[in-house]
């Protein structure tokens, strides 16, 4: 949902460092960052063992099955909050290189190779083959995309740049009518802009799953706001809170009145819970407004909650955050390789885990939600030794392009 690695950060009265054409300086970092962003990780995880170990006929956007719905409903917070805290470090970068030109650099490239990975290594991970006949675009391609339209956008004034991030984000569900079959060959740029699908081709099968134009406004609002990061801790606190409390509060409002903001409306069922449920299940293909609305409210209120959290659990979680692109790429090998192993032990066949795309999983595969659970838990503890020895290791480099991995 797949996540992206910060750029590095600078804090207030930091003195600029040479530029990326040279030995990077030493990184100042905020904790709160790769806290939060070390926390939606570990909780991405758990979309990704359900995808490897769940069931195939489950629905888990079900109101009626709420242990299914709540464990991918959690997952949600993730993308957006990896987008937007992409977009606040692209300005944490940007103040401490202190050159536009440069800034622009380092997100051009910097996204060019975000969704190569995407493309060949990522890609390898999710489907343990080499036939290039189906490619699928999801969270890793879109941030880097996003950073290269960043990279033209870091030339605007900051308003421009934040006007453009919440026209994105409060107006492309006016656009929910523009058909792709509509628009002849352009269709499947739409596909990629704004409506995602399965779009085969002669040749190739590709599915976009993460649509640029949403994804977009959500990196130039976080790089619009990034200057709240670099206040003083408690002015920073208060303005996040302020911030996030009203991004909430307006996503409780507008969907109550079913108005807008969200293709499917809420509607009431015989119980309060499955009411509940349905009024927070949001369309994140592409992310409605309601849905960003209810990530990144309450993500926000974490970010300022996490400010000076200190503690061995906290601190745990932070390695992950400080190694996002590793521990992504890291998490899926292993996942998918357990997902091998399960399925060659318990069902003597796992050569489905080795197939095209979609995937057709045999009917009876898969574990029950405590099963996924335990799978989860046993890679997220595995790959945390992997992660800490990584994260010394970058910080003590002081090369340029470690900053890309």
């Amino acid at each position: 949902m797949r996540t992206v690695d910060d750029l590095p950060g600078t804090l207030p009265g930091q003195t600029t460092g040479a530029t990326q054409a040279s030995a990077a300086p030493a990184r100042t970092r905020l904790n709160s960052i790769d806290l939060v962003r070390g926390l939606v990780m570990v909780v991405m995880a758990l979309d990704h063992a359900r995808d490897f170990f769940g069931h195939g006929g489950l629905n888990p956007r079900d109101v009626a099955e709420p242990a299914m719905f709540l464990t991918r409903w959690v997952t949600h917070f993730c993308a957006p909050t990896f987008i937007l805290l992409a977009g606040m470090s692209a300005h944490l970068h940007g103040e401490r290189v202190q050159d536009t030109r440069a800034l622009a650099r380092f997100l051009l490239t910097r996204g060019l190779w975000l969704v190569l990975i995407e493309l060949t290594v990522v890609r390898l991970a999710w489907r343990f083959n080499f036939d290039y006949s189906a490619l699928v675009f999801q969270v890793i391609w879109v941030i880097g995309a996003s950073m290269i339209v960043l990279a033209a956008l870091v030339h605007l004034p900051r308003w421009a740049i934040a006007t453009i991030g919440l026209a994105m984000i409060a107006g492309h569900n006016l656009l929910d009518g523009i058909r792709p079959e509509n628009l002849g060959a352009a269709g499947v740029v739409w596909n990629f802009l704004h409506q995602p699908a399965l779009v085969r081709g002669p040749y190739v099968t590709v599915a976009p799953l993460y649509s640029l134009v949403p994804w977009v406004g959500v990196m130039a609002a976080g790089y619009a706001i990034g200057p709240i990061m670099q206040l003083d801790a408690a002015e920073r606190r208060k303005w996040l809170l302020r911030i996030g409390a009203g991004v909430t509060l307006g996503f409780v409002v507008l969907r109550a009145t079913n108005l807008y903001g969200d293709p499917a409306p809420w509607r009431v069922h015989e119980g309060w819970l499955a009411t509940g449920l349905s009024f927070i299940d949001c369309e994140k293909y592409p992310p409605s407004l309601l849905y960003l609305m209810m990530t990144l409210g309450p993500m926000l209120i974490g970010l300022a909650a996490c400010e000076g959290v200190r503690g061995r659990l906290a601190d745990w979680i932070t390695v992950f955050g400080r190694v996002p692109l590793f521990y992504y790429v890291a998490h899926l090998y292993l996942l998918h390789a357990l997902a091998v192993v399960y399925a060659s032990s318990v069902f003597g066949d796992s050569a489905w885990l080795f197939g095209g795309f979609p995937v057709r999983r045999p009917p009876a595969y898969g574990l029950p939600l405590p099963g996924i659970y335990a799978v989860w838990m046993i890679a997220v503890v595995a790959l945390y030794p992997l992660c800490r020895r990584f994260a010394a290791l970058k910080q003590k480099r002081r090369e340029w392009w470690w900053s890309y991995l």
